[in-house]
């Protein structure tokens, strides 16, 4: 799945490449932009836990950045990736890539369950994260963190950056009668 993810950056450079996705919107009626980790079509962000980008894009971030940009993202909690996502957007006008995983990574699952989504983006169960200060979960803080940063770097930039994408690469759209040996990646077949 690594090999894939990086022969599809290896095709594209100047995107970022990877597997999980999170996506903006516009909610018309908080007049503001809404982010979400559930599981759709629609992505606009990689998480770069798990991503391939160019090193030239990490140059811009680590050192080229303006300080109040840099102060704005220091201040705010898990805001990282949503910015390197905005900055690698406004550079080339492109949406990243996914590249589709076999198995859901327990990171993902971790993650789900910190936001309080089971898999399809729904609330999970009947045990909800226990709450915090205010009544808010631990998920739910992370959600309006998340949110809070997306907005506060649409508004330093003037405009919404992001692009949204329906693009996802899978190394095995379909299983076929050629044999797995003869197959680039023989494992992803295999149950």
């Amino acid at each position: 799945q690594v090999d894939f993810a990086f022969s599809v950056w290896l095709s594209f450079p100047e995107r970022i490449v990877g597997f999980p996705t999170q996506s903006h919107f516009w909610d018309a009626e908080r007049g503001r932009w809404g982010y979400t980790s559930k599981w759709t079509n629609e992505l606009s962000m990689v998480l770069t836990a798990a991503a391939f980008y160019h090193r030239y894009y990490h140059s811009l971030f680590t050192e080229y950045l303006p300080a109040g940009l840099r102060e704005l993202v220091d201040g705010l909690a898990a805001c990282e990736d949503i910015l390197m996502n905005v900055l690698v957007a406004t550079v080339t006008k492109l949406p990243p890539i996914k590249v589709t995983q076999r198995k859901q990574h327990k990171e993902g699952v971790a993650r789900q369950a910190e936001c309080g989504e089971g898999a399809a983006g729904t609330p999970s169960g009947p045990h909800p994260a226990p709450a915090g200060p205010g009544g808010t979960t631990a998920g739910g803080r992370r959600l309006s963190q998340r949110q809070d940063c997306l907005n506060q770097l649409a508004n330093w930039f003037g405009y919404m950056p992001l692009v949204s994408s329906r693009l996802r690469l899978d190394p095995v759209l379909f299983k076929d009668q050629v044999s797995v040996l003869r197959k680039k990646y023989p494992s992803l077949e295999k149950p």
